[in-house]
């Protein structure tokens, strides 16, 4: 009797060692998809450009006066903690701003902005057909705001940053309401 405990402990610890973990929050979800944009340099890039990284995807606006700068900075501040605590699993994460205003965010205006929280943020910026295409296949919803005039508008938009996989899958929502140690704790659970 004794044996049969000693054996069924030890195979519970072999388990909890093994690394097991449960399923990513988005495992399965249809999110993402293959795109062409045009990154802050003004040279196309697609979703192969990104093959075998992690992708950490925010979609906002350069001319936003507060939610996407605020969300942008919790993102990076959150991926340089990421990077302190581990440089290597770092290097495998893309931090990725695409643009729900193309009409005014063009690749040097990204590039700018971008800049202005990682040198490792990659822009993007594209036609509003290459927008309306990315944003529908991930799920964001945008549109001018009523009240703007001419060049002078706001862009609603949803807020959700994306943490997804080095094949494109969705893993998880990075919470743009949390600290950057959350923002870090995520991606330690998640980058492997």
């Amino acid at each position: 009797m004794l044996n049969r405990f000693v054996l069924a402990l030890a195979l519970m610890i072999a388990g909890c060692q093994s690394g097991s973990q449960e399923p990513p929050p988005l495992a399965g979800a249809r999110i993402g998809g293959p795109f062409t944009l045009i990154d802050q340099n003004g040279k196309p890039k697609s979703d192969r450009d990104f093959a075998g990284k992690y992708r950490i995807m925010y979609f906002g606006y350069t001319y936003c006066p507060d939610v996407c700068p605020t969300d942008m900075a919790k993102l990076a501040a959150g991926y340089r903690a990421f990077t302190k605590r581990d440089a290597a699993a770092a290097a495998r994460v893309v931090p990725v701003f695409v643009t729900v205003d193309p009409e005014r965010d063009t690749p040097a205006v990204v590039k700018q902005f971008a800049a202005a929280f990682d040198r490792r943020v990659v822009g993007l910026t594209g036609t509003p057909e290459q927008i309306a295409g990315i944003t529908k296949a991930y799920g964001v919803v945008y549109g001018k705001a009523e009240g703007g005039d001419g060049a002078n508008y706001l862009v609603d938009h949803s807020r959700q940053a994306y943490l997804m996989g080095p094949k494109g899958e969705p893993i998880a929502l990075l919470s743009n309401e949390g600290s950057a140690d959350a923002i870090a704790d995520e991606l330690v659970r998640w980058v492997r």
